[in-house]
């Protein structure tokens, strides 16, 4: 894998508590060469409106290996979970690779991810290099993670 590769990676919204997306949100991340998992789990739930982040998340790579925080309730002793502070993710995946995002393994928000771009041009695509990944580009209606409509059903 290129050092200083930027890669763009679509992710779409397929589902999750209650909810089936029928038309998939989603969004178009930009990705730099040194952001781990954890900054792409987190700008993926800042790019997808979730605002309580005390849950769990995991990525699945394409070969089945797990990277995210550990959930002893969700967590499977078997599976090795590897550490989304050290992991780049311009390290771990190529071109067309397609892997899933889950946040709040309970609820199981599932996200189906691919790389689209794998040399993308943060310049072209962004401006100035973010210090974190960012959405470029994205499309849909995203549901509240508690199914909450509006303001008065915070009291229920």
């Amino acid at each position: 894998m290129a050092d200083h590769r930027w890669i763009a990676v679509r992710v779409q919204l397929t589902g999750g508590g209650t909810v089936e997306m029928t038309n998939p949100p989603g969004r178009i991340m930009l990705v730099g060469p040194t952001h781990t998992f954890r900054d792409l789990a987190d700008s993926i739930d800042t790019a997808f409106a979730r605002w309580d982040l005390s849950h769990s998340h995991e990525f699945e790579l394409p070969d089945g290996r797990l990277v995210g925080t550990p959930d002893d309730d969700f967590d499977d002793p078997d599976l090795a979970v590897g550490d989304d502070t050290t992991m780049t993710v311009a390290d771990h995946l190529n071109a067309g690779d397609t892997f899933t995002y889950t946040f709040d393994l309970g609820d199981c928000w599932l996200h189906d991810c691919t790389i689209d771009n794998p040399d993308a041009d943060p310049s072209d695509a962004y401006g100035p290099l973010p210090t974190r990944p960012v959405p470029i580009w994205g499309w849909g209606d995203i549901p509240d993670q508690y199914g909450r409509l509006t303001y008065d059903e915070l009291s229920r």
